[in-house]
């Protein structure tokens, strides 16, 4: 079978791993195929040359090939970056990008390589991720556009998306998968040391991160002594009272200042915590009492919420990755 074409759109100030990490992937696939290469894969951007991405590495790009031209297009992959915000106001680019995708077999993009394809009007109607940090943003901007802000990637169709950075790779190794089958993609993974597929959704690196800092200096100091005292009371009126409010006062004002209700922050940490704990090798028993958690089943029920997988599933992806 003929080797895939793949076409890497690297707009400047491209994230680089955005572009690499999939690239590395396809290439890796291609030496395990072992016979005939499974993909060829182009970086390009308009005008061609160099183009300097977000931490200062410069990738040599071939210019935008005319849509239609050249072998027949397998898959257009759309990076993202700092640079997506240019891209996804100029029209010329826009337009190569809808002409481009019409005739591939599937379009994909990479973290905030979403606001691109969903600028040129090929999200409309479908589900789509981005980077989480930029979820909420790319519902706002792009309203017909339903966005899910916790899945690695998302397929709808011949669209494919994925959240940002390394789950590029991520994105990348699905799709070869789906043209080469799972033994490839297991020993691609294998090679590259990664997940096939990697266990939860991005909500397990937001999940902590997700609270603004409170504007308000007891607020803003009970933030900081929760993460230290996490296998305590942390309940509304124990909260209360350790930031001399009322516990109407309290939840009013923490929901307000920090965009999450007390209950709710104080569960994120938890389940960040015992994330971690298990990744180390704690058992989920510790990994609850460690973190304040009533029971095992409790940190159970609320590691499944937020991380979309069963804390002992985790751990054992982690056991048998060590």
């Amino acid at each position: 079978m003929a080797a895939r074409r793949v076409i890497v759109l690297a707009p400047d100030q491209v994230q680089p791993l955005d572009a690499i990490g999939p690239t590395e992937v396809f290439h890796t696939a291609s030496l395990v195929r072992g016979r005939t290469p499974a993909y060829t894969v182009e970086i390009v951007a308009p005008g061609g040359g160099i183009v300097t991405t977000r931490s200062g590495l410069r990738l040599l790009a071939d210019p935008l090939p005319a849509p239609g031209s050249g072998t027949p297009l397998d898959t257009l992959l759309v990076a993202g970056g700092e640079g997506t915000r240019a891209a996804a106001r100029d029209d010329d680019l826009l337009a190569w990008v809808r002409a481009t995708a019409a005739p591939a077999r599937r379009t994909t993009s990479v973290c905030t390589g979403s606001f691109v394809l969903a600028a040129a009007g090929l999200l409309d109607g479908r589900r789509a991720t981005t980077h989480w940090m930029w979820c909420d943003l790319l519902q706002k901007s792009f309203p017909d556009v339903t966005v899910e802000s916790d899945p690695i990637y998302v397929r709808d169709g011949d669209v494919w998306t994925s959240a940002g950075v390394t789950a590029g790779m991520d994105l990348a190794l699905a799709l070869v998968e789906d043209d080469l089958g799972p033994e490839v993609a297991l020993e691609v993974a294998r090679r590259l040391v990664v997940f096939v597929k990697r266990p939860g959704g991005q909500a397990q690196f937001s999940a902590g991160l997700a609270a603004q800092a409170a504007r308000r200096d007891p607020l803003r100091e009970l933030q900081a002594w929760v993460v230290d005292h996490l296998d305590e009371d942390l309940s509304v009126p124990a909260l209360a009272r350790r930031a001399h409010l009322s516990e109407r006062q309290f939840t009013r004002a923490f929901k307000a200042e920090t965009g999450m209700t007390p209950a709710s922050y104080v569960e994120a940490l938890r389940v960040e915590r015992a994330r971690l704990l298990l990744h180390d090798g704690a058992t989920v028993d510790e990994a609850a009492r460690a973190t304040g958690f009533t029971s095992a089943e409790v940190l159970r029920r609320a590691f499944h919420r937020r991380i979309g997988v069963a804390p002992s599933a985790y751990r054992e992806r982690f056991r048998r990755a060590a």
